[in-house]
């Protein structure tokens, strides 16, 4: 080895130094800004916002000047006659849809990529996707319409011997009403993820298990879906991270007084208080406890995950 060999070795086992690396990638770094300072402005700075929950909190004094009153709307909320009904509706609208709304887009992942005519597919996924751009507003008026007494699918309901009634109206249905239309929503969209895991799948397993003898439904079973299972798995985590935030703004556009004993969740009572009643404290408080309880569910999520299978969110 010559002593010009000698000095390039050693001069790229040089470390560089964080200004030199910075340098070297500025333009991925300068990529990166607006996405950083969105999340800032927008998502950490306003946390700061969080100590009103332990203030009555008055306009016109600001936050610092408001009178400290430490957890007084947290006993408020939990000793009040709303706390159990929310709480309980907010944990079976969320159970019903990890029940029957999750698995949904993987089920229909499987099919899509098992279809071999790509215009098809293409035709499939392009419908599918649709409701995920429309605008909630313009989803609820469809939903109110269409299940209303006169509404198509409460016409397809009675044709094939239903009650006809307006459903979304009602108690006993708003829950399944509810659920239904977010997997027609999100079934499309929901897909996407699961269809680009079965691309990094390879395809020779799928011609071995042929040759094997393995059919359709066998390859589906034993390589599809141990493939996708470490995607599941982390999908799975983060809706068990949001269980007690049941959107609130379909919530919202969907209910009325009627339908409160079983449409009321946490997050749509908050909304009431802060919006409606001017209590921004006790509407804080409110959120600050489902943010934190989420929390802990991801936490203890992700640990069960990685305890079970050996993969998880971190």
């Amino acid at each position: 080895m010559n002593l010009r060999t000698n000095k390039v070795m050693k001069s790229a086992c040089v470390k560089r130094t964080w200004r030199q690396e910075f340098y070297k990638n500025r333009y991925l770094y300068l990529l990166a800004v607006p996405v950083v300072a969105y999340y800032v402005i927008f998502c950490y700075l306003p946390m700061f916002g969080i100590v009103i929950a332990f203030k009555n909190y008055e306009m016109g004094k600001g936050i610092f000047n408001s009178s400290w009153v430490g957890l007084a709307h947290f006993k408020s909320f939990f000793g009040g006659v709303y706390f159990k009904r929310t709480l309980v509706n907010t944990l079976k609208i969320s159970f019903y849809e990890i029940l029957f709304g999750f698995p949904a887009p993987i089920i229909f992942a499987f099919f899509l990529n098992e279809i071999r005519n790509k215009y098809f597919k293409k035709t499939v996924q392009t419908i599918t996707y649709l409701p995920h751009f429309i605008s909630m507003v313009v989803i609820c008026g469809i939903i109110v319409d269409f299940f209303s007494t006169d509404g198509i699918v409460t016409k397809i309901i009675a044709y094939f011997g239903g009650q006809r009634m307006n459903y979304i109206g009602d108690p006993q249905y708003f829950r399944a009403v509810y659920v239904a239309t977010g997997i027609w929503q999100g079934i499309g969209w929901g897909s996407i993820i699961y269809l680009a895991a079965f691309t990094g799948i390879d395809q020779e397993l799928y011609e071995a298990a042929a040759i094997d003898g393995a059919g359709r439904f066998r390859r589906m079973l034993h390589i599809s879906l141990p493939g996708i299972a470490p995607t599941i798995t982390i999908m799975l985590i983060m809706r068990i991270g949001t269980v007690m935030s049941v959107g609130y703004e379909k919530i919202i556009l969907l209910y009325g007084p009627t339908t409160y004993e079983t449409a009321d969740v946490i997050s749509s009572y908050a909304y009431r208080m802060g919006i409606g009643s001017a209590r921004y404290s006790f509407s804080t408080a409110v959120g600050l406890f489902q943010s934190v309880v989420n929390f802990i569910l991801l936490l203890f999520a992700n640990w069960f995950s990685n305890k079970l299978t050996d993969s998880g969110l971190f």
